[in-house]
């Protein structure tokens, strides 16, 4: 049976449930079966009468994440105030600190309206696919596998590069925590790609041989950027001997803004850092499959991890921007982790402080890439499950013993693997892959929002979060889908203004798309 057979089979046999057993199924049991027989959540048994989830397929992975751990996972993997703090190199000189904290707030609202769409979606139809599934239903029968095949390999290949610029983040921290204590030494770019490729594949050897360990390792993610930031918080509120001023902080947008772009457009191309910070939304979707109640739990997820992640963000970039004494040197590029001078000023110097606050980020960085490699192998393994990729029949597999698809998850990391060589050869590396990430993954978003809205939303069942239908469906599904096409222009302009060549993110993004289509 085809893949999209499979989905509206599912589909129209959910729909003549009654409701007295759509009362069970969202107690997670199937109304002909007994407690007794079936410990998780499913959707329908099928014709052999053999138990199937909202993917269509009898479940081959552990359900062992309940809402705190699934919570964990979305917080860990947004990683928001990390992330922000990361990439500050990104928008920093697109109007100094006024330009990082409002275009955080932009970026804010713009994924509201996106992590609704995904909301609903994910309540509907719980699936490791996530926006595959989704597009493949709301196109229909006749558009939707043609829909679900680009959504996921664009989302695909969106969390590929987001994966590749997280594990650099966690690289460049490691070799500053290093450098904090040996003031000569001098980073070198292969210094930071073997790093690169020790933090990736440590997560990796954890992902596959100490899955049943992973709920708990993002708890203790959850303590790290809930508690962790706090502290940082603190830290950089009360140790600096001098504050920058309250000028510099709100209203120096025209003087440092560098870029050579005028205010409005280097404002828009610098909402690439706070959508690189919060823009995570369908990460916990893909653990759909490992959950005992996901029509529930992912909608709660996804506001957490919007909500508090952007919380955490906006405080800290505050604080972070009061903490900046000297702007030149931040901009200078001598340290090709910006933050760790921020943090160095703040300190006054202070190697223990400075350390400190960058061993917190280390640990939550490595629990976020462990979260990432997680979710990028239920994505390729969702597609390989559904004959989507070359070799499916292998990369489809699941190591039933150990939870996990190997050899999904291994070529993943393969991949990778490659990426992280870029920036051996650019400068401009890290902007690129962030870039190209929030580019794949909102186009994949918008895929699925726009085949709802274009087949008046009769396609996609209900599930326990709706946004009602109507005005209010359509305001957010076309308002998400105008934010995104309206970004990700400014997204792909060059960081300065002239320019002789086509930005790489540009050129990068267009031809990984044009492989494909």
């Amino acid at each position: 049976m085809s893949y999209c057979s499979q989905c509206f089979n599912v589909l129209a046999m959910e729909a003549n449930i009654s409701s007295d057993q759509k009362e069970r199924q969202s107690e997670g049991l199937h109304p002909e079966i007994e407690p007794s027989d079936l410990d998780h959540e499913v959707v329908v048994v099928d014709d052999d009468g053999t138990a199937v989830n909202a993917s269509g397929w009898k479940d081959q992975l552990d359900r062992q994440y309940g809402l705190l751990s699934l919570c964990g996972i979305a917080l860990t993997v947004d990683n928001a105030w990390v992330a922000l703090g990361s990439s500050i190199s990104v928008s920093i000189a697109n109007g100094g600190p006024p330009g990082l904290i409002f275009s955080l707030i932009v970026a804010g609202a713009y994924y509201s309206f996106i992590g609704l769409n995904l909301a609903e979606f994910a309540s509907a139809i719980p699936s490791a696919g996530g926006v595959y599934h989704w597009a493949t239903v709301t196109g229909g029968p006749r558009w939707g596998r043609i829909l679900g095949f680009y959504a996921g390999w664009i989302n695909f290949f969106g969390w590929m590069f987001d994966l590749a610029s997280l594990v650099q983040i966690t690289a460049n921290i490691t070799i500053q925590m290093y450098a904090t204590y040996h003031p000569d030494y001098i980073q070198q770019p292969w210094h930071t790609y073997i790093t690169y490729l020790l933090v990736l594949w440590i997560s990796t050897f954890i992902v596959i041989f100490a899955n049943r360990l992973l709920p708990y390792l993002q708890y203790a993610g959850m303590f790290f950027v809930i508690v962790g930031g706090v502290v940082t918080i603190i830290v950089l509120a009360a140790m600096p001997k001098t504050h920058a001023t309250s000028h510099f902080v709100w209203g120096s947008f025209g003087e440092n803004n560098l870029t050579g772009w005028t205010g409005g457009v280097a404002f828009l191309c610098g909402v690439l850092n706070g959508a690189f910070t919060i823009g995570t939304p369908d990460a916990i979707t893909h653990m759909a499959e490992e959950l005992p109640r996901p029509k529930k739990d992912l909608p709660k997820a996804i506001g957490l991890q919007i909500g508090l992640g952007f919380l955490y963000a906006f405080c800290f970039a505050i604080a972070l921007c009061y903490s900046i004494t000297d702007l030149d040197a931040l901009l200078s590029g001598v340290n090709s982790y910006p933050l760790a001078t921020i943090y160095a000023q703040a300190t006054g110097n202070n190697s223990g402080a400075t350390f400190g606050l960058l061993f917190i980020m280390f640990c939550s960085s490595v629990l976020c890439t462990i979260g990432t490699v997680l979710t990028n192998s239920r994505i390729y393994w969702s597609l390989a499950r559904d004959n989507a990729v070359p070799l499916s029949s292998l990369f489809g597999k699941v190591n039933e013993r150990l939870s996990c698809p190997i050899y999904a998850t291994l070529l993943c990391v393969i991949f990778a693997t490659g990426l992280g060589a870029i920036p051996l050869g650019s400068s401009t590396a890290f902007i690129d892959l962030t870039g190209s990430f929030i580019i794949l993954t909102t186009v994949s978003y918008a895929i699925p929002i726009v085949a709802n809205m274009l087949t008046g939303q009769k396609y996609l069942p209900k599930g326990p979060f709706q946004l009602g239908g109507g005005a209010t469906s359509l305001f957010v599904g076309w308002g998400a889908v105008v934010l995104i096409m309206f970004f990700n222009v400014f997204y792909c302009f060059r960081e300065c203004f002239p320019f002789q060549t086509l930005p790489p993110v540009i050129s990068l993004t267009i031809r990984l798309i044009g492989v494909w289509v």
